[in-house]
């Protein structure tokens, strides 16, 4: 099997098919009386149809308004709980409110479940079954925290976790105290160089691009690197993630791609609405170009217009990033991303629509602060 290969015309219709069959039992979860969650099912007698009756495939899920982004910010948070789900242990996750009050979503499973999935897509010859995990990013109410710990026993290792406040880096940012910036990035590398050096025997990490760099560089500082300390997989994300950067990683940071170093890296790009979308295989020979393909069909990531959002661009072009997730826990259709790129074709591995070149959605980009990531 070829993952990258494109994908059979047999193999894209099933996946719809999937697909379809997903969307209808999902939208019947949350607007059953029975089962669904309180704003959902107040939403549904101001809808101009019966979510119950009229959606048969995911094409109709444009038959609901954008999902707003106000919808998520504030409380009572329990207004998302599926009256199908009431009794279970609830999470709080929230987005690192660089835009003003955080976005939130409540969460039992999902983390646990898209972790899994993503577990069986990593080469047991480089993060090894058993070993130990460091978790270098955000700490807090993230989504991203619990889930790489979740990874971490999945596979039957422990996870190592740093502290980091994303939020204090933004106001830092915003602030232009660049010198307290680079002091709380060298406290934050200071812990993970402590955890590497313990004795842990810690073979993989989660890491952002920039916080992964810091840690190279801060490495070779001391006259060490990565590989020295014994890291040999890598999963990191994040909207810096280039492939100029991945390139500059791999054959500078790493010293060469993972036969020669030993060290492999998948990129991924996630959130706490969506869970983890996986990357294609990126290597020299693909110029390092960095694919991502959402884990359908309990997310769906599409490539639309950046004015008429209910139309998909052209393989190659350039359009806004819209995400539909669709698990019993959580149902978002049509959240408008604050990201864009270049809508990709399925591939063997992953029979639907991709995305590539990931980046700040630039109508909106003067307002965003990466931060971290």
């Amino acid at each position: 099997m070829n993952p990258s290969a494109p994908a059979s015309a047999t193999a894209i219709d099933q996946a719809r098919q999937k697909l379809d069959a997903h969307t209808v039992e999902t939208v019947a979860w949350h607007f059953h009386e029975s089962t669904g969650c309180p704003f959902w099912l107040e939403k549904k007698a101001k809808l101009k149809f019966d979510p119950l009756t009229e959606i048969h495939c995911f094409e109709d899920l444009k038959k609901f308004d954008p999902f707003e982004d106000e919808w998520l910010r504030g409380g009572p948070v329990t207004r998302w709980v599926p009256k199908g789900l009431v009794g279970k242990p609830v999470y709080v996750f929230e987005t690192g409110g660089t835009t003003g009050i955080p976005k939130s979503r409540i969460a039992m499973e999902d983390f646990r479940t898209d972790y899994s999935l993503f577990s069986d897509t990593l080469p047991d010859k480089y993060f090894p079954p058993g070993s130990n995990w460091l978790m270098l990013g955000p700490s807090g109410p993230r989504r991203l925290r619990l889930a790489v710990e979740h990874l971490a026993q999945h596979r039957g290792g422990i996870c190592f976790c740093i502290d980091l406040d994303p939020r204090w880096v933004i106001k830092l940012i915003k602030k232009g105290w660049m010198e307290h910036l680079k002091e709380y990035k060298k406290h934050c590398i200071d812990q993970a160089i402590s955890i590497l050096g313990a004795g842990h025997d810690v073979k993989c990490m989660f890491g952002t691009p920039k916080l992964i760099e810091a840690l190279c560089l801060e490495l070779e500082e001391r006259g060490t690197t990565l590989g020295e300390m014994g890291i040999t997989g890598i999963f990191s994300g994040g909207t810096e993630f280039t492939p100029q950067w991945t390139k500059f990683c791999v054959e500078e940071l790493f010293g060469g791609p993972p036969e020669e170093s030993g060290i492999y890296m998948t990129p991924t790009y996630g959130n706490t609405l969506m869970g983890l979308a996986c990357s294609e295989l990126v290597t020299k020979d693909n110029g390092y170009k960095i694919t991502y393909h959402a884990p359908q069909p309990r997310a769906v990531i599409e490539v639309v217009d950046f004015d008429d959002t209910d139309r998909l661009v052209d393989f190659g072009e350039t359009g806004r990033v819209k995400l539909t997730t669709l698990t019993p826990e959580f149902f978002v259709p049509g959240f408008l991303e604050r990201d864009e790129g270049e809508r990709e074709p399925p591939c063997e591995q992953y029979p639907w629509d991709g995305v590539s070149g990931v980046r700040p959605f630039s109508r909106l980009a003067d307002s965003t602060t990466v931060g971290v990531y």
